[in-house]
């Protein structure tokens, strides 16, 4: 798991998976995965899939890169409190499967949640040797 810091602002969490890493032959049974997760999560809740791909590709000027096979978003959110308005800027949440010939790309924004943040790594690690 590495943290960078996307487009000098965004703390972006990433694991590359390559294929003879996991069972996971898809996006799509990974995307199936994190679904179940959320779903098994006291607080979590799934919102919707997001296929990035599909959109993309659909755009007369959408531009994707050739080693980009598959890309989806995974939303969903942890909220149990509205403290404040504020907390709707990071919320839902969102975990992105990119998928490439060799193996796959989990990426998702930090959480600011420290414990959260733990939930969402922990899943995206579940995807290795699964």
């Amino acid at each position: 798991m590495t943290k960078t810091t996307f487009m000098e602002k965004y703390p972006v969490f990433s694991l590359h998976v390559n294929k003879n890493e996991t069972s996971f032959k898809n996006a799509d049974e990974i995307v199936e995965h994190f679904k179940q997760l959320i779903q098994n999560h006291p607080i979590a809740k799934f919102i919707a899939l997001f296929d990035h791909y599909e959109h993309t590709s659909s755009m007369q000027e959408g531009v994707i890169a050739p080693e980009i096979k598959d890309a989806k978003n995974v939303i969903f959110c942890f909220g149990k409190q509205l403290p404040n308005a504020k907390i709707l800027a990071v919320r839902p949440r969102s975990i992105g499967i990119c998928e490439f010939e060799d193996g796959f790309e989990i990426n998702f924004l930090e959480v600011p949640n420290e414990q959260l943040h733990s939930v969402v790594e922990t899943w995206a690690k579940s995807v290795v040797n699964a």
